[in-house]
């Protein structure tokens, strides 16, 4: 199933994609599952499957301005260097790390796809990062790694936009430059895992205006999926709809000579062929 959040006027709903359509979930189920996240928390699958049976399309896919498909996530974990060509990009000779790196993410960072990503007013280095992203069902702490496939209700993908000088205002962390407002994008839904299995091998592509920057597959990853569900889980309470970026492969922008950072009109697309298309259009701050 893909399970998507959108807007309608002015208000928050969310539904499945079926025939190119979308049937308003919300409108049937809402009372006992008012959102996504509490859909995922209630274990309410099955419900949102009885509530398709029979059903056409309520809305036209492209006339909705989706949101991220959980709009506002407790965790929005973001997963550093873990393609294993990625370590070398920073030609610094170190070995490949033992632990995840990792940052967070406030969900006003991130916006739906096809909505515009706003390149800051104070830099000219947005970059993009297309990246596979896992979203928490089952909840739980020191979740053993054999038993962390069944915390994971889904897929979908992140373009976790990076304005780089911002990545060096301070010594020990990149905060600053990953939580400008609207500079990613996560969606365009979450593929649930029994319709698509998130042990893979899964492929994972970037495009800046149809040219391919980044691809690579999660056989290449250094940390694997259930990994970092254990890791994370030793340290912290992972709640249904909390979502890990994963990681981006080589190739952003930031590694060419000259670096070839994002500009106003710029499409970037990023995608997995079992998940589909994250576009968006670069726009200047306003």
């Amino acid at each position: 199933m893909r399970l998507l959040s959108y807007l309608e006027n002015g208000r928050e709903r969310y539904g499945a994609v079926v025939e190119g359509g979308v049937v308003d979930l919300a409108a049937r189920i809402g009372n006992e599952y008012p959102d996504l996240k509490t859909l995922i928390a209630r274990d309410g699958l099955s419900a949102a499957r009885n509530a398709l049976t029979g059903q056409s399309p309520d809305r036209e896919l492209a006339s909705l301005t989706l949101l991220p498909p959980i709009p506002a996530p407790e965790k929005l974990w973001c997963i550093g260097v873990n393609y294993r060509d990625r370590n070398a990009e920073y030609k610094d000779g170190s070995n490949l790390q033992k632990y995840p790196s990792l940052f967070v993410r406030n969900p006003s960072s991130v916006v739906g796809s096809g909505q515009p990503i706003e390149k800051p007013n104070v830099s000219e280095q947005l970059d993009y990062e297309g990246e596979l992203v896992i979203v928490v069902g089952e909840p739980g702490r020191h979740i053993p790694r054999e038993q962390a496939w069944r915390h994971i209700f889904g897929m979908t993908l992140c373009n976790e936009g990076s304005v780089r000088d911002w990545l060096h205002h301070a010594k020990f962390n990149v905060t600053q430059g990953k939580n400008f407002d609207r500079s990613g994008s996560i969606g365009p839904w979450i593929v649930t895992a029994d319709e698509l299995d998130p042990r893979g091998p899964h492929d994972i592509v970037t495009r800046v205006n149809g040219e391919t920057r980044q691809q690579d597959s999660t056989e290449r990853l250094i940390f694997a999926f259930d990994f970092l569900i254990a890791y994370l889980s030793t340290f912290a309470t992972l709640k249904p709809g909390d979502m890990i970026v994963t990681g981006t492969p080589t190739g952003a922008g930031a590694r060419f000579d000259p670096p070839r950072w994002l500009k106003p009109g710029d499409v970037v697309e990023v995608e997995s062929a079992g998940i589909g298309i994250l576009r968006n259009t670069v726009v200047e701050e306003d």
